[in-house]
């Protein structure tokens, strides 16, 4: 590749600081700019018909019609396009993403939201089911999650996805600290896998985040959250699970620290939450990780994956009542009148919060444990399965969430091939590994024997033919050895402007 080979080489013989600043420097040069763009393009045009499949089948919209087009039209193109995407993810072959998909639990969320489709939480007198369903939404995952266990009383609020629970538990962290320590320069904590959302909200809310090792076992390292921790620290974040490798942090521990140095604890379980609880009423080997730890002081929890919701909503909760109201918004002398927001929106699709209350009591306590015991079942054939294969190795001692790794092949060209095959995994870094988030849709029988017979075969042919396959293994490869990151972000800004081209 001639951009790794013109930048990655020299620059890989520095540290990634005085890389960083290398690159800068040099893609100020007009010359060394146009071949990186050049460059750039290349590798982004490579990715255009996977993003842009339907230009060539469909109308494409630049300007609003004269005339409003026809609904029979508009809803054929509609079914046509829902048709060609939902085999992908009906037949089990996405990591993640949809998490039931069942046609009857499909019909019956959309019956929901189309009951409910007008209705707005901002406007509690007009729609006050709204306010019902999310106040039982964040009562019944409290109370699964701990909270009757708790000695004060665990509230929280429902929010857009586990991102938004993330910004704002930090949010409230730092606004609670600089109210109470007089804290102006807030940090958190966290292991280096906590989910990039505590980047982002470190990046929104100016907060530092100071990001700790991992153990030999993927495990966050408490000696050196230990030392990390400062007067100015006013969060520690661990993952039940982390996303990466799908490892439960040592919860307990760093929850302890958290007490003990009297800052707040974020346990983000955004994967974990719907899953663990109903993991341990197996018999599986589940370590503490919720409120019934007295140093937990927050969780965030995504109804929308394994809590089976419809797509569009999390909950973020609290121990108390007094936490939760540094997350608030409120605004008494504008001239709009009184205005008040829990969280980071304002007008929210109430249809998402009914459909979530409903999936969650349609489902109940023997729902989600038998379909815990199916996903946990088919996991551990999956995760068998690729430690039969001589080439990959198996990260840490996942449940369901099975990150793979190999110390012999590329194995981003493995990704690419299983693209090839239809899969859609999640690729990794640091190292370079991929990892399959098992569901529901892998559950039914032959799916388990179709994905090894396809890694098998992908392990094969990168085996015999490396560093032939394209799509997303080059850009994967040259984040992999390109020391400034700087590159690879402007990369993916360059991703991102492909994604809202028509």
């Amino acid at each position: 590749m001639d951009l790794e080979r013109l930048l990655a080489g020299p620059l890989g013989r520095i540290s990634p600081r005085i890389a960083g600043w290398a690159y800068r420097g040099l893609r100020r040069l007009p010359p060394i700019r146009r071949r990186i763009e050049a460059e750039y393009e290349t590798l982004v045009a490579g990715l255009e018909e996977t993003v842009k499949p339907y230009r060539d089948d469909f109308p494409v919209h630049q300007r609003l019609p004269s005339a409003g087009l026809q609904r029979p039209e508009l809803l054929t193109e509609l079914e046509d396009l829902a048709r060609r995407e939902r085999a992908t993810w009906k037949q089990g072959f996405a990591s993640g993403a949809v998490y039931h998909g069942s046609e009857d639990h499909i019909g019956f969320q959309s019956r929901v939201m189309d009951l409910h489709s007008q209705a707005n939480p901002l406007h509690a007198d007009l729609w006050p089911s709204a306010t019902k369903f999310e106040a039982e939404i964040v009562a019944m995952t409290a109370a699964m999650l701990g909270g009757e266990h708790a000695t004060c009383q665990v509230s929280g609020t429902v929010t857009s996805g586990g991102t938004e629970s993330i910004l704002l538990a930090m949010k409230t962290y730092r606004d609670r600290a600089r109210a109470e320590r007089g804290i102006t320069k807030p940090e958190i904590v966290a292991p280096v896998t906590a989910h990039v959302a505590f980047d982002k909200a470190a990046h929104y809310f100016e907060m530092k985040l100071v990001k700790c090792p991992i153990d030999d076992s993927l495990k966050a390292n408490v000696p050196a959250a230990r030392e990390a921790i400062t007067r100015d620290t006013v969060a520690l974040v661990g993952s039940a699970p982390a996303f990466p490798h799908g490892v439960i942090d040592p919860i307990q521990e760093l929850s302890e620290l958290a007490l003990e140095r009297d800052i707040g604890f974020h346990t983000d379980a955004c994967l974990g939450a719907f899953v663990l609880p109903w993991a341990e009423r197996l018999g599986y080997p589940i370590p503490p990780f919720d409120f019934r730890l007295p140093g937990v002081t927050s969780m965030s929890a995504d109804t929308h994956k394994y809590g089976y919701a419809a797509k569009g909503t999390s909950v973020v909760l609290y121990r108390d009542k007094e936490l939760r109201r540094f997350q608030y918004f409120t605004a008494s002398d504008w001239p709009g009148g009184l205005y008040f927001s829990p969280t980071l929106a304002g007008s929210r699709p109430g249809a998402l919060s009914a459909a979530c209350w409903a999936a969650m009591l349609s489902l109940g306590e023997a729902g989600y444990q038998e379909a815990t015991a199916r996903i946990l079942k088919t996991a551990a054939a999956i995760r068998d399965g690729i430690s039969e294969i001589p080439e990959l190795i198996i990260m840490g001692d996942p449940l369901w969430v099975i990150a793979f790794t190999s110390n012999s092949l590329d194995i981003y060209q493995v990704m690419q091939r299983l693209t090839e095959r239809g899969w859609s995994l999640t690729g990794l870094q640091h190292p370079p590994a991929l990892h399959l988030a098992v569901t529901l849709r892998h559950t039914p029988e032959g799916v388990t024997e179709r994905f090894l017979e396809d890694l098998r075969w992908a392990v094969a042919r990168v085996r015999e033919e490396p560093g032939s396959a394209g799509g997303v293994a080059p850009i994967y490869g040259l984040a992999a050895t390109v020391p400034a990151r700087a590159m690879v972000d402007d990369l993916l800004e360059r991703y991102v402007d492909l994604l809202y081209e028509v």
